[in-house]
């Protein structure tokens, strides 16, 4: 039986790939390509697999690494645009510090290690997400909130690694992790700017930055 997109809703999908732990769906419409949800961790399993990432503040090769999203994002922020939120920050929230030595006032918030709901009641210039969507269990939600969260002529900056197509993506090491259950097309992301009216950049293959047009 074909499941909902958990992203844009469309009822149309259909089996895109399968594995010895799970199988894999993609929606026809906005191109996301979604674990079978029987396949999820609880709660404590996902937490106990972040436990493991070993992201330190004062890592260089890990401040390289979020350079990738860090530096286009500020490019294209304007200097009155200060207020961020640095939405899934992990244990070590490395690019809200980066973003802090810029000039910019960050806020933080993730589930498990910044759960302060009280972050997520106020408006800001930027919303910054790094390797963070791939764990959404319905990113519709993440995706409306952020709308609701950002300022007018706000930025949305994501990290995530995109697929290209099907037979790459049955040899993909990233589809691999068991936290990581919503995969992206480039497509994907073009499709919710079209349909939510952002301007949208890919200045990396890994990186997604949207602008909040004009109404």
């Amino acid at each position: 039986m074909n499941s909902v997109c958990p992203l844009c809703q469309h009822t149309q999908t259909h089996p895109f790939c399968s594995d010895k732990k799970r199988d894999y769906f993609q929606c026809t419409q906005c191109f996301l390509v979604f674990a079978d949800r029987s396949s999820l961790l609880t709660a404590e399993q996902e937490k106990a697999q972040y436990d493991l990432h070993q992201n330190q503040l004062d890592d260089p090769g890990y401040r390289k690494f979020l350079s990738r999203l860090s530096l286009p994002l500020l490019m294209i922020l304007t200097p009155e645009q200060k207020t961020g939120l640095d939405f899934g920050c992990g244990p070590g929230p490395l690019l809200a510090q980066m973003l802090s030595e810029a000039g910019k006032q960050m806020q933080l918030w993730d589930p498990f290690y910044a759960p302060e709901p009280h972050v997520l009641s106020q408006s800001y210039d930027f919303v910054s997400c790094t390797e963070a969507i791939e764990h959404f269990i319905y990113p519709a939600k993440e995706w409306a909130l952020w709308q609701e969260l950002l300022l007018p002529q706000g930025v949305l900056a994501l990290m995530t690694k995109r697929y290209t197509d099907q037979n790459s993506f049955h040899h993909w090491h990233y589809k691999n992790d068991p936290t990581h259950i919503s995969f992206f097309h480039k497509h994907t992301f073009e499709f919710l700017a079209k349909r939510d009216n952002f301007a949208v950049d890919f200045p990396a293959d890994d990186v997604v930055i949207f602008k909040k047009r004009n109404t």
